[in-house]
């Protein structure tokens, strides 16, 4: 028997190579000749550097970078087909983990750091990109991962702007001549899960705004300077980006992005799925094992089990999805490529003791779901 093993991580509990593992341990209890597939999968978020390095046996890469308050900090990314791929969580440079509840400030964030792992990846070889821009502290248009790689934001007396959203109101001028020539050749796919316009009501500021520590004042503020941002953008270079879906992501990064560097803005699980060859794994398969922390009705728009099941479901391959917790709203998922869903607690215990207890529990519950279909 073939069984493809494609989990999200178990957030606080369990990587999702970890999660894979734990799956096999079980599914060998009761198959020990059973071929098992191991495809640690993310949606482009936080674990998709970790998932993808592992699968590929590549490489974490540590690098000190510009944080989204000034401060030096560490951040890292992963490289991958011989050092021709890198992988990037924004969030490792620019996030909002990396900053205090009380020290969040839009108004100063930068996303600087992100355009110096670029850089970076750049200056070590590296010709193709995938970027998640999730979990972002931001709100600067890009700004400041494009100044990281040679484009200058000048303000009416020929001065750069300082960092952060609040100073995009000052822009005059913008120089692409300093440019990165590397990036007119790099292939960059970004993991943008969001639809958002950079800006209006439904924009970067407005609907990202108050969890970065903006205020309704700096929302309404923040906004004005991306439009701003968007205005000059268009006079200058000719593009009109300020309600392309995707553009409001991670604080206008996604403007950033679509305006100065030739990307493709696509969901975060189908560049995994892509980039992980998980089609052509599932080929052929009697199972399909998925699943993550949390799984309900919201897992349906782009959520890792989602998308696992989707492309199982096109070759007529079975799918299990195992899960911690099992939310309202699971029964639309039945008719979407999802054969059974299946809760991993053996009772009710404290969370600490659940997260602790995560692979034991789910080797142990697909150990006995083998046994359902060994018969």
């Amino acid at each position: 028997m073939k069984f493809v093993l494609a989990p999200d991580s178990f957030k606080e509990s369990m990587t999702a190579k970890n999660a894979a593992l734990a799956m096999e341990k079980g599914i060998k209890k009761v198959f020990p000749n059973a071929e098992c597939v191991i495809v640690p999968m993310a949606d482009g978020g936080e674990g998709t550097v970790e998932s993808l390095v592992s699968l590929s046996n590549g490489e974490v890469i540590k690098t000190d970078v510009i944080g989204p308050l000034g401060k030096t900090v560490t951040a890292e990314y992963g490289l991958l087909d011989g050092g021709q791929t890198a992988v990037i969580e924004m969030a490792s440079a620019s996030g909002l983990g990396l900053i205090k509840l009380e020290d969040r400030n839009p108004l100063l964030t930068t996303t600087y750091g992100t355009g110096q792992l670029i850089k970076h990846a750049l200056d070590i070889g590296v010709s193709r990109f995938l970027i998640g821009i999730g979990g972002s502290a931001t709100n600067d248009g890009g700004m400041g991962m494009l100044q990281a790689l040679g484009v200058s934001f000048k303000d009416q007396d020929g001065e750069e702007l300082p960092f952060g959203g609040g100073a995009l109101d000052q822009l005059h001028l913008i120089d692409i001549g300093g440019l990165d020539e590397r990036l007119k050749t790099a292939k960059i796919d970004v993991a943008c899960d969001v639809t958002n316009p950079l800006i209006g009501e439904n924009g970067a500021s407005a609907i990202f705004g108050p969890q970065k520590g903006a205020n309704p004042e700096m929302v309404k503020l923040l906004d004005q300077n991306l439009a701003h941002f968007a205005q000059v953008i268009e006079t200058q270079l000719h593009l009109d980006i300020a309600q392309t879906d995707g553009a409001g992501a991670a604080g206008g990064l996604g403007a950033g992005l679509l305006a100065f560097l030739n990307v493709r803005l696509k969901k975060g699980i189908e560049l995994v799925i892509e980039y992980t060859g998980l089609e052509e794994k599932i080929i052929g398969a009697d199972y399909v094992f998925t699943g993550e922390g949390s799984i309900d009705g919201q897992t349906l728009f782009g959520k890792t089990p989602y998308g696992v099941a989707a492309i199982a479901k096109k070759h007529s391959v079975p799918v299990i999805a195992f899960a911690g917790r099992i939310g309202n709203g699971v029964e639309v998922l039945y008719n979407n490529g999802f054969n059974a869903i299946i809760g991993i607690l053996k009772g009710v215990t404290p969370l600490e003791e659940a997260l602790k207890s995560g692979q034991e529990n789910l080797a142990f519950t697909t150990e006995n779901i083998c046994r359902v279909l060994k018969g």
